[in-house]
C-alpha cells in the first residue's frame, strides 16, 4: 500500500508542476487536451453558463458571468496547492511517516498531511518535525517548491490584469467610433457624416496591433478570455467581430477607401478569431447567417444614404461572403461559447453611446 501511496504522490507532484509550468510560465499553446488547467476550466465554465442562465436578468446574468473569472483564477491556485498538500503527505506516509509530535506517540496519516500543509504554506510551526533523512529532504523540497508556489501567485496575476487592462483600454475607445454595442456599419456612417473618412486608416491599423495583442496575450493566458468588459454592451468579441466586418466591407470596396490597410487588419482579427476559438476549443457555428442577402441590400441602402458607395456586383457579393464564412463561424463559435454577444452590422434605431448614459451631475452641484 504504501508503494501505492508512493507512486501517487510522485505523479500528483509531477502533474501539478508540470501544469503550473505550461499554464504559467510557458509562453505558447499547449495543444495537449488531457490538462489539469483546461480539464478545471472547461468543466466549472460550464456548470457556471448553467447557473447564469438561470439569472432572471441580463444585467443580473452579467454581474455572475463576471465573477468567474477571478474566482477561477483563485480556484486554479487553490486546487494547485490542495494536489501538492495531497502529495507530499502520501510521500511521507509512504516513507513510514517520519515524524515526532509535540502531543506524543507516533505520527499518523493525520500528521502526515499537517505536516505537509504547514511545510507548502511555509508556517514552519515546529509542533511536527521529520526525524529522518528522508522526512528532512521531503520537508525541504516540499517547503521551497511552497516558497516557488508564492512567487509564481505573486508574478502571475499582475501580468493576467496587466493584459486584460491593455485589452479593455483600446475596447473602451471604440465606444464613440461605433457605438454601444459596436457595430461596423457605424463606424463609416459616423466618418461620413463628419466628413473624416480619411481617418479609417489610422483607426484599421490601430486595431490591427490590438487584435495582434489580444491573440498573443489570450493565447498565452486563455482565463483573460473570460474577464469581462467593465462597462455594458461591450466585449473584446463583439469588438473583434467589428472590426472583421469593416475591414471586410472596406476590402470588398467602398469607393474613395483604400483597402489595403482593410486588408491587413482583416488579416491579423482573423487570425486571432480562428487561433482563440482553436485555444479554447469553442465549436464552429455554420449554421448561423449574420447578413441575409436582405440584410446585405438594406445595408448596401443605409450606407449610400451617408454618400456611401459600397461596391454592387456579383463578384462583389460573393468576395463579402467568401470573407465573411472564413471568419464568422469562430466570432459565432467564441460569442456562444463565452456568452458575449455577437454584434449586428448596422444598428436599427438610435441608441446612446456608454458615454452618454454615464450619470450626470445636476446644474447645481459643486465639486
Amino acid at each position: 500500500m504504501r508503494v501505492v501511496s508512493l507512486i501517487a504522490g510522485l505523479l500528483m507532484v509531477a502533474t501539478v508542476l508540470w501544469d503550473a509550468f505550461e499554464t504559467v510560465v510557458l509562453p505558447r499553446t499547449v495543444t495537449r487536451r488531457l490538462r489539469l488547467a483546461g480539464v478545471y476550466f472547461r468543466t466549472t465554465w460550464r456548470l457556471w453558463k448553467r447557473g447564469a442562465r438561470l439569472s432572471g436578468s441580463d444585467a443580473r446574468r452579467e454581474r455572475f458571468l463576471a465573477v468567474y473569472g477571478p474566482l477561477s483564477l483563485l480556484g486554479l491556485l487553490t486546487i494547485w496547492a490542495a494536489g501538492m498538500i495531497l502529495a507530499f503527505g502520501l510521500l511521507q506516509w509512504a516513507a513510514g511517516s517520519p515524524l515526532q509530535s509535540d502531543i506524543g506517540g507516533p505520527a499518523g496519516f493525520f500528521d502526515d498531511f499537517y505536516m505537509s500543509g504547514t511545510t507548502f504554506i511555509t508556517l514552519g510551526l515546529g509542533d511536527v518535525v521529520p526525524v529522518s533523512r528522508i522526512g528532512r529532504v521531503l520537508a525541504v523540497v516540499e517547503g521551497g517548491l511552497g516558497f516557488g508556489f508564492l512567487g509564481i501567485v505573486i508574478a502571475y496575476f499582475p501580468v493576467l490584469y496587466q493584459s486584460f487592462s491593455r485589452r479593455e483600454v483600446r475596447l473602451t475607445l471604440l465606444d464613440a467610433w461605433a457605438g454601444s454595442p459596436p457595430a461596423a456599419a457605424e463606424i463609416l456612417l459616423r466618418l461620413a457624416r463628419a466628413d473624416a473618412l480619411a481617418a479609417l486608416d489610422s483607426f484599421l491599423k490601430d486595431w490591427e496591433y490590438w487584435s495582434s495583442e489580444v491573440l498573443e496575450s489570450h493565447i498565452s493566458y486563455p482565463v483573460v478570455a473570460f474577464f469581462r468588459s467593465q462597462h455594458q454592451r461591450q466585449s473584446w468579441v463583439s469588438a473583434l467581430t467589428t472590426v472583421l466586418d469593416v475591414s471586410a466591407l472596406v476590402e470588398v470596396g467602398v469607393d474613395g477607401l483604400p483597402a489595403w490597410q482593410a486588408h491587413l487588419t482583416f488579416a491579423i482579427a482573423r487570425h486571432a478569431a480562428v487561433d482563440l476559438a482553436q485555444v479554447l476549443r469553442v465549436p464552429v457555428d455554420r449554421t448561423t447567417d449574420r447578413l441575409a442577402p436582405a440584410d446585405l441590400e438594406r445595408l448596401r441602402r443605409t450606407l449610400e444614404a451617408a454618400g456611401l458607395r459600397p461596391a454592387r456586383s456579383p463578384e462583389a457579393d460573393a468576395r463579402l461572403i467568401a470573407l465573411r464564412r472564413s471568419y464568422e463561424p469562430y466570432v459565432l463559435g467564441l460569442s456562444r461559447t463565452l456568452m458575449m454577444a455577437a454584434p449586428s452590422w448596422w444598428h436599427e434605431a438610435s441608441s446612446r453611446d456608454n458615454w452618454e448614459t454615464s450619470p450626470k451631475l445636476d446644474a447645481g452641484a459643486h465639486l
